[in-house]
């Protein structure tokens, strides 16, 4: 488990037991160099707990990409709650893990994820101040598709040289939270689209208010779109799905969309545009993070609209060094994460000396 801590870059793993509530957590630290670490709860089910730590250890490090990126003065961290298997007090539970959060005194700010709502972030701050997404911040999936829906403009600008969607066709795999919002908002911009995903109702839901096609799960990868859009599991870009893709432009929401480093530059080599996800999905996160600290709703749009800017200079520079957007992306994050330890280390040893 040390080794797989030095592979991913972490800093420390956590683990929660609570036997009265059931609670098994597990909080992954990444970095706190340039601020508290931040990033989402995950509440699902996991066949092996190995599996779950895994998930935390992967996903902590993105969101430290995630929020360098975005210019937050946060680290990333990422949370896992293993789902019970037997029947269990939900509030309780949720309180037992906001007494664990509360134990890192601010090293970690918890928030919405996967299988996690507001009404548990409301029950975790009765036991913890150290995170948002709760009733009075909200759901961070509008800001999350506002953020997707930027970038797809400023990827289409660049690859395709349209300044608006009017006409564009988008496939969008994966019809929640985020996904819904973001086919509002291209159905808006007239796009026509193509949806898919494995709840029925969400798809007819689609295919009603924005009179959307519905594609089989598997065949979304198939329609020819302009542009593909991964809003749900990760790794669905692979060796057996990329060949498929007809698209000009890959750009979604669902983390880790890349199954290997490899798949990014497959997608190059097609020519095919890849925004790489912890860049565009970075909305939520902002929201998160600044309402936390108190900022205000227009502060924290402006902030949003910025993932369209940053796009394009790392399109931009990919294009001049011949590197794929994602390696670039990468080298930029982890430049900017090495600086902030530089400099933590630096201040450290100036306390110590006038200590």
């Amino acid at each position: 488990m040390l080794k797989q801590m030095e592979n991913a870059g972490l800093t420390d793993l956590h683990f929660g037991l609570d036997p009265a509530t059931g609670l098994k957590a597990i909080i992954a630290i990444h970095s706190t160099a340039r601020g508290p670490a931040i990033g989402g709860c995950r509440f699902i089910h996991y066949a092996r707990e190995q599996e779950a730590v895994t998930d935390a250890l992967r996903l902590a490090r993105g969101m430290s990409y995630k929020a360098a990126l975005a210019g937050l003065p946060h680290g990333g961290g990422k949370a896992v709650i293993i789902r019970p298997e037997v029947e269990f007090d939900r509030v309780a539970l949720m309180q037992a893990f906001g007494r664990m959060v509360d134990q890192l005194g601010g090293r970690y700010i918890t928030a919405m994820d996967s299988g996690t709502e507001v009404s548990d972030m409301d029950a975790i701050e009765t036991t913890t101040r150290f995170v948002s997404c709760t009733s009075a911040s909200g759901d961070p999936s509008p800001h999350t598709a506002l953020g997707i829906f930027e970038g797809i403009k400023a990827a289409v600008l660049h690859q395709l040289g349209k300044d608006n969607l009017a006409g564009l066709s988008v496939a969008i795999q994966g019809l929640g939270h985020v996904g819904h919002a973001l086919a509002q908002r291209l159905h808006n911009a007239g796009a026509q689209l193509y949806v898919a995903d494995i709840d029925p109702e969400r798809t007819g839901r689609c295919v009603q208010e924005f009179n959307a096609r519905a594609v089989d799960a598997e065949e979304i990868y198939d329609t020819g779109a302009d542009i593909f859009s991964p809003c749900g599991l990760g790794a669905t870009l692979n060796s057996d799905t990329i060949p498929r893709l007809n698209c000009r432009i890959v750009a979604g929401s669902a983390n880790n969309q890349l199954a290997t480093d490899q798949d990014g530059n497959r997608l190059r080599q097609r020519g095919i545009l890849y925004a790489p996800d912890y860049v565009l999905n970075a909305g939520g996160l902002i929201h998160v993070a600044m309402h936390h600290a108190g900022h205000s709703p227009a502060e924290r749009d402006d902030k949003i609209r910025e993932i369209a800017s940053t796009l394009t200079h790392l399109f931009e520079e990919a294009d001049r060094t011949g590197q794929s957007v994602h390696h670039v992306a990468d080298l930029h994050a982890e430049s900017l994460l090495q600086a902030a330890k530089e400099a933590q280390i630096k201040r450290q040893r100036q306390e110590v000396q006038h200590a």
